[in-house]
């Protein structure tokens, strides 16, 4: 594997997901570093819970949706009807498309296993008896990494027919998406796992209770699902003090643009944007001012420079009209011309709308 976007670690950082990646790394943590730093304790753990309480200690971690909405997991997973006589499925969004945003490729590249765990309990929670890490294309080397890290949990007995010896049946495997942007959307995503045009579903229902193939489906985030594991070992209520009321947790920040220190970075939910940006990115490149961020990738609305003096979490962000979205804030300084930079973007959306409806296909 290339070494890609991995930065030494900064003091500010509140590294948990990206626990295990030491600079300057090259290579996935496999299955036998997995277990020996405390790998799939997490789901022995969990095998001994109610899914209920799992569910419960879910909801007690505030941790929100990291691919954009930010909608509670825990409420999410409260709505599949364990008792539906269909079988329940869950699917990982590892379509990562959104420019600026390179998270979820560092969390498969580096720590596989950790993003199966957090499936496996999530399926655990809500019943589920299948699984699928739905990857982009383009993410070629990733997908086979993936693929590595499930034939491993399949050998260890982590995975298939008798999940641990406990006559669960889990049984997980990767779906290679074709490119589209679209397919990001969680319900575009079901339609181009089922083989059909990855369009946009109306809603309601929603997938919890028809999801994949019509059946009660969880679909979260690589990054969401890789939290679980950390929040079933160490408790809901630890997890939520490494952030602030509502937005509990940690975050991984994709910092690109013009910034002196380009990478993913780990911060605690509730960091000052600022600070993000000069103390930890090394501030605007070329000792430059900041004229404008994207704070939560290309769909997020632009803050002035003085408007970025506020905490990175999910509500200041819409108070102050914008969002956290996907983590991938992208610097502007001084000499950007801001037209070129919304035609740009304007650009890529055009190109990547399905065209389904009217007033996206025709302005």
């Amino acid at each position: 594997m290339k070494q890609t976007l991995l930065v030494p670690p900064h003091p500010l950082e509140k590294r948990v997901l990206t626990r295990r990646f030491e600079y300057p790394r090259t290579e996935p943590v496999w299955i036998d570093e997995y277990l020996q730093t405390g790998g799939y304790e997490a789901i022995r753990k969990a095998m001994t819970m109610e899914p209920e309480a799992i569910v419960e200690e879910v909801k007690k971690s505030g941790l929100r949706g990291r691919g954009g909405a930010g909608f509670p997991t825990g409420m999410k997973w409260s709505f599949v009807d364990r008792r539906s006589p269909k079988p329940k499925y869950v699917v990982v969004n590892a379509d990562e498309g959104e420019p600026g945003t390179c998270k979820d490729r560092i969390l498969m590249g580096y720590d596989p296993h950790r993003l199966i765990e957090g499936v496996l309990i999530g399926a655990r929670a809500i019943g589920a008896c299948r699984g699928w890490i739905y990857i982009r294309g383009e993410y070629r080397e990733y997908i086979e990494i993936m693929d590595r890290a499930i034939e491993e949990a399949y050998a260890r007995g982590f995975l298939g027919a008798n999940v641990l010896g406990t006559g669960w049946e889990f049984h997980l495997s990767t779906h290679t998406g074709a490119g589209s942007y679209e397919c990001g959307e969680e319900t575009a995503l079901l339609e181009s796992l089922e083989g059909k045009r990855g369009n946009p579903r109306l809603k309601p229902p929603f997938p919890a209770t028809s999801g994949a193939f019509q059946c009660p489906t969880i679909l979260n985030n690589v990054e969401t699902f890789c939290a679980v594991p950390d929040i079933i070992l160490n408790g809901g209520e630890w997890y939520a003090s490494l952030g602030t009321p509502r937005n509990g947790g940690t975050r991984l920040v994709c910092l690109s643009g013009h910034i002196e220190r380009p990478g993913v970075y780990e911060v605690p939910l509730g960091m000052n944007l600022l600070t993000i940006i000069n103390e930890i990115g090394g501030g605007v490149w070329k000792g430059r001012k900041l004229k404008a961020v994207i704070p939560g990738g290309s769909s997020s609305p632009v803050l002035k420079a003085d408007e970025c003096d506020i905490p990175a979490d999910y509500d200041s962000l819409a108070k102050a009209g914008s969002m956290l979205g996907s983590g991938a804030t992208v610097v502007l300084d001084e000499t950007t011309d801001m037209t070129k930079v919304l035609a740009r973007l304007m650009k890529f959306y055009a190109h990547e709308s399905c065209g389904w409806c009217i007033p996206c296909r025709e302005g």
